[in-house]
């Protein structure tokens, strides 16, 4: 931007005419007398002008971004950096500026140049953070699932080590420390650390089940974490602490079928299971044509566009190969039924998130993904008992999460009990614990 030009007085004179005259005028027409009142007085004018060309970058309210959204963006990024650097607001002003432009180069897939604004912005939190002292660096989760999309997970799980690091002793009251340990979980075990991820899940279980017992976290939630430390436990070989833990969610359970949870809450533990879920199916989810894979752990809001984009458009090419996958194992279940197990799993979880991401009636969506998925799994039982017994178990507790969040609980009680009993963990029934008062609280 060029800002030292002289610029005709016919047009600063139009320009204050449009933004001094009565009645509403258009984004466009705000960001032309802005660009030629910033040329004339950067200070004043500048700060307007980068959000007045954001807001003309959504486009018109329709839901379709402007023609020339990214132009717009970048042109927003440009006046947001010529903004004076003594200027206090300007920090805050370019990072919110790059914070647009990355997300619609990520939409077109220039995911390099992205990752770049994001690298750009955790300098200015950084910078911010030096200045207030703050060790909770803006910026921070950002770089790290983006440089998790790019399969660079050792980094990414640095970077949400540090973010943990930092926000951990204000605890749970901050709002996203739940989210950030799931995060920082799915970024230790993708880069290998196994006992580090360990060790965080054991912080997020001990703190689920603190908020549940205070009243102050869905019971649900704990039970999620338990279910998803069991899990990675059991992938570690740590076998007999895999089934402590899955009788503490046996337990659990128990209590939410006798009386559901102790309060109403807000519905967001819904989501939370969806990441566990996605989480939990990660490692048959590995793209294998090299394109960006969601961050493990994290919300589909948090993950780039274009790989939220891949990885709910891959629902029609896993249906169709599911769909003749299923031919062929009724013709040889020796040969395919265990296959088709495992990429009808791909497909339910892949389903689950999408309409959890997308409506609170997701259930009705995928109900029949889990009945058949453990129809399926039963078949593999029946045909190969040696394997298929455990694949059956851990299809079962996919199940009972979902009936977990879609409260109901008895159902979720029953697949529970039967994986339970399948891996040959199952316990003799305890009396169910005395009803309750319910009433309703949102998580802080």
């Amino acid at each position: 931007m060029h800002h030292s030009r002289k610029v005709d007085q016919d047009d600063i004179v139009r320009a204050r005419n449009v933004l001094l005259a009565s009645g509403r005028r258009t984004p466009r027409e705000e960001v032309d007398a802005y660009r030629v009142l910033a040329q004339v007085s950067p200070a004043s004018y500048l700060p307007r002008l980068v959000k007045a060309l954001q807001r003309l970058s959504y486009g018109s309210g329709s839901g379709r971004r402007h023609a020339a959204c990214l132009a717009l963006r970048e042109e927003a990024v440009a006046a947001a950096r010529a903004v004076d650097p003594a200027e206090p607001a300007r920090a805050d002003l370019l990072y919110e500026a790059l914070d647009t432009c990355q997300r619609e180069l990520y939409t077109l897939g220039r995911r390099a140049e992205g990752l770049a604004m994001r690298a750009e912005m955790l300098a200015i939190g950084r910078a911010q953070a030096e200045l207030s002292r703050d060790l909770a660096v803006k910026g921070l989760r950002d770089w790290a699932a983006g440089l998790s999309e790019e399969g660079r997970y050792a980094e990414a799980a640095d970077a949400l080590t540090e973010w943990v690091a930092a926000i951990l002793p204000d605890g749970p009251d901050r709002g996203t420390l739940a989210w950030s340990l799931l995060e920082w979980i799915a970024a230790l075990g993708d880069a290998g650390r196994s006992g580090e991820a360990l060790a965080a899940f054991e912080t997020l279980v001990r703190m689920e089940a603190v908020e549940a017992a205070n009243d102050r976290g869905p019971m649900a939630c704990h039970l999620y974490s338990l279910i998803g430390y069991a899990q990675m436990l059991d992938d570690c070989g740590r076998g007999e602490q895999t089934a402590a833990v899955r009788q503490e969610a046996l337990a659990l359970l128990r209590e939410l079928a006798a009386t559901g949870e102790r309060k109403s809450w807000s519905g967001y533990q819904a989501s939370y299971w969806a990441v566990l879920l996605s989480f939990s199916g990660a490692d048959g989810e590995r793209p294998t044509s090299g394109g960006p894979r969601p961050p493990s752990g994290a919300t589909p809001r948090q993950w780039s566009p274009d790989a939220r984009r891949r990885y709910f458009d891959s629902r029609t090419t896993l249906r169709e190969e599911v769909d003749a996958l299923a031919l062929r194992a009724a013709e040889d279940p020796d040969r395919h039924l265990a296959e088709l197990v495992r990429l009808h799993r791909v497909l339910t979880v892949r389903s689950a998130v999408y309409w959890e991401h997308r409506t609170h009636l997701f259930a009705e969506r995928v109900r029949s993904l889990f009945d058949d998925g453990v129809g399926l799994a039963r078949q593999l039982a029946q045909h190969h008992p040696a394997d298929g017994t455990s694949i059956l178990a851990g299809i079962l507790i996919d199940r009972s999460t979902f009936h977990t969040a879609a409260g109901e609980f008895g159902p979720a009680l029953d697949d529970f009990s039967q994986a339970l009993r399948c891996l040959g963990e199952a316990n003799s029934e305890k009396p169910s614990p005395p009803q309750r008062p319910h009433h309703r609280e949102d998580r802080q």
